[in-house]
């Protein structure tokens, strides 16, 4: 048998639900009690959600698997992340969440952003935890094809064997389809640019709630300096940086979790 570090997540302890949106499978995984935080996950979900754990003390956490990633179904026609803004929408209509904190990683932050753009009347507070999607041209983001996949972990951490570890260390065919599958999902959404929304910085400004830019201060992956567009784009917004880590923030810095937590306590 192949030896691997990291199968699957650990989503021991996390409640597991399924429901069709507009046809689609889409698996919700919720841990914790009280107020709600969704949280939006990045391209790659293989890392799963330890830092989940850490909010459940004071939130009912709830992580959907947007179409085409993680455990959800494929829809051909959900390949702009307008289309995901709306489909996460009727998501969070089907569950009841009227108003409820917001968080996205990358991908899930670019996801997040729009989102609070289009409905900012629900979301209390936003955290943008090393966001795609901003179009920043002083800066861009390596391309997504560019990193050949030897170099990969040390654009994903800082220490590339804190990314090493989620990585099967044998041929592992079951990942590589799970992982291509959903980076191939992230390419869609930026066929386009790829970049990401080149209008979105001119509708920063309707994210009128209080939001927290979480970043690792060595990311490579979304270029640190980006923090600071997002910022100046952004009406009530501050940074954090988290000191040597990379664009897995939470993966390599756990302690970072709570940086979520105090801010959504404020």
């Amino acid at each position: 048998m192949l030896e691997t570090v990291k199968p699957s997540p650990d989503l021991t302890g996390f409640a597991r639900a399924e429901y069709d949106i507009n046809g689609v499978r889409t698996v919700v995984h919720t841990i914790g009690s009280g107020p709600p935080l969704v949280f939006l996950h990045g391209t790659g979900t293989f890392t799963g959600f330890e830092m989940a754990r850490d909010w459940a003390k004071r939130h009912t956490v709830i992580i959907p698997y947007q179409a085409g990633f993680g455990d959800s179904g494929d829809a051909v026609w959900i390949d702009t992340i307008e289309d995901h803004v709306l489909q996460t929408t009727d998501l969070l209509d089907k569950l009841g969440l009227a108003t409820f904190d917001l968080a996205g990683f990358s991908l899930g932050g670019w996801l997040a952003a729009e989102f609070a753009i289009r409905q900012p009347h629900r979301v209390r507070k936003l955290v943008l935890v090393a966001p795609a999607g901003l179009v920043v041209a002083s800066a861009p983001a390596p391309g997504l094809f560019e990193i050949a996949p030897q170099d990969l972990p040390a654009y994903l951490a800082h220490d590339p064997s804190n990314a090493l570890r989620y990585f099967p260390k044998a041929p592992d065919p079951a990942f590589d389809a799970r992982l291509g599958r959903e980076v191939t999902g992230f390419a869609e959404l930026i066929r386009s640019d790829p970049q990401g929304n080149p209008k979105l910085a001119h509708w920063l400004h309707r994210i009128t709630m209080p939001t927290l830019v979480l970043w690792g201060a060595a990311d490579r992956l979304r270029p640190t300096v980006q923090a600071g567009a997002w910022k100046a784009g952004l009406p009530h917004a501050r940074v954090t940086l988290v000191p040597d880590t990379g664009h897995l923030v939470f993966e390599e810095t756990p302690s970072a979790a709570h940086h979520v937590t105090d801010f959504l306590a404020e």
